[in-house]
């Protein structure tokens, strides 16, 4: 972890990422930038992720609007508020103003949750060839990240994307399959995803997307039990 110590631009910010490195502030209220480089790094595998069925009904059935990039500002305000168990967040208001910037830029996609016309859930991240870095998430209504989460998935393999980084792994995405690997197997990876074509579909076909997601929860290989709060 390293201090910032010059400007940072989305131009900057693509090719850290590109080189395997994110940014994170300290604090909510802190002024400085800090870029990680865990030994350990988070992952999802877009072909073993764990769909129970239960969330699959949620996530067809569960009344939740979900869409992409309708409201990006929104959606990261949203990840950077308190929340019970996490007073306090590493998204600071510089980190808001770059990745606001990359998504008018076409690189940061948001997946937004809405029940009764009111943002309840979502998450956001950067997509870079075929790697999609997930930022943060949240909820405000139970499983509305979690069907946010799947409705990402879903697009990210509709796509062509190879790579889901987590950056780390918490109890809530090991659920979903999310596991560790060392930093260099990372960035062999990274060095092939980012390379790989892929599209970040902003509109789905609701059939392909219910067909993807019935695939998922039918390889996870998931009970009832997983993805339950």
């Amino acid at each position: 972890m390293s201090r910032r110590s010059f400007e940072v631009t989305p131009d900057l910010m693509l090719r850290a990422y590109r080189a395997g490195l994110f940014p994170m502030a300290e604090t909510r209220r802190g002024d400085r930038l800090y870029w990680l480089d865990p030994e350990q790094r988070g992952v999802l595998p877009l072909e073993g992720f764990h769909l129970s069925r239960r969330l699959l009904r949620t996530a067809l059935n569960g009344g939740f609007e979900v869409v992409a990039d309708r409201d990006f500002p929104s959606t990261i305000a949203a990840c950077a508020e308190a929340a019970p168990g996490r007073e306090d967040t590493w998204i600071n208001p510089e980190i808001e103003r770059l990745f606001t910037d990359l998504h008018r830029l076409g690189h940061a996609h948001s997946i937004e949750c809405r029940l009764h016309g009111c943002l309840v859930g979502g998450l956001y991240g950067v997509a870079l060839g075929g790697a999609f870095f997930g930022e943060s998430m949240f909820s405000r209504v139970r499983d509305a990240s979690k069907v946010a989460l799947v409705h990402l998935v879903a697009r990210l393999r509709l796509g062509g994307f190879t790579l889901l980084d987590t950056q780390f792994v918490t109890s809530h995405l090991a659920q979903f399959g999310a596991i560790e690997i060392p930093r260099d197997a990372y960035k062999t990876l990274l060095a092939q995803a980012v390379d790989t074509p892929a599209r970040w579909i902003l509109e789905v076909d609701p059939g392909r997307l219910e067909a993807e997601m019935r695939l998922l929860a039918g390889r996870g290989g998931a009970g009832d039990e997983a993805g339950k709060d």
